[in-house]
């Protein structure tokens, strides 16, 4: 098996396990459905190039997110650059499952929508931390991934837990 199968295989194990979260990650960074495409199709391409020289140093896992996110916080700087800014829609409520209570699927959106918008304000580093937090991973992980210190990490987890227990326990605005 020569190095480009290699990578083939290694890209087809990683998309497999990691396509789901690709698309949640793409769906945090992205509201429109053609460009969320569009993105997820560069994180793809960005992955698969990315394991010509994956040495092993980190997790698979580790790699996968370093290099997606990577990837959608440049797409967000070119966005940035070429179209003004828009306002979140609820498609970023596309994942939340319909209840039996309308009231309390209503509750629901609500809260979910109030979170993305405070996670869409967020600068870079603190959008991309509350991000992967989100997908469960633990503070040295996201540390690996985003080049911070597992500290700061934990104090940006910290002071975002915080914020948002304010912000729903106030009941204000985002």
């Amino acid at each position: 098996m020569d190095a480009r199968d290699g990578q083939d295989a290694r890209y087809t194990a990683a998309a497999a396990e990691f396509g789901a979260a690709i698309e949640r990650l793409a769906r945090a960074y992205e509201a429109d459905a053609d460009s969320r495409g569009d993105l997820i199709q560069d994180i793809h391409v960005a992955l698969w190039r990315s394991l010509a020289v994956f040495d092993g140093r980190c997790s698979l896992r580790t790699w996968v997110y370093r290099v997606a996110h990577n990837t959608a916080a440049s797409h967000v700087q070119k966005r940035r650059r070429w179209r003004p800014e828009r306002g979140a829609t609820l498609e970023a409520l596309e994942g939340v499952a319909d209840s039996d209570d309308p009231e309390a699927a209503a509750g629901q959106r609500q809260a979910l929508e109030r979170l993305m918008a405070i996670i869409h304000r967020l600068g870079p580093p603190d959008h991309q931390v509350a991000l992967l937090y989100l997908e469960d991973l633990d503070a040295a992980a996201i540390g690996e991934i985003t080049g911070l210190s597992a500290g700061a990490v934990a104090a940006k987890i910290h002071r975002l837990k915080a914020l948002l227990a304010r912000r729903f326990s106030e009941g204000g605005r985002a």
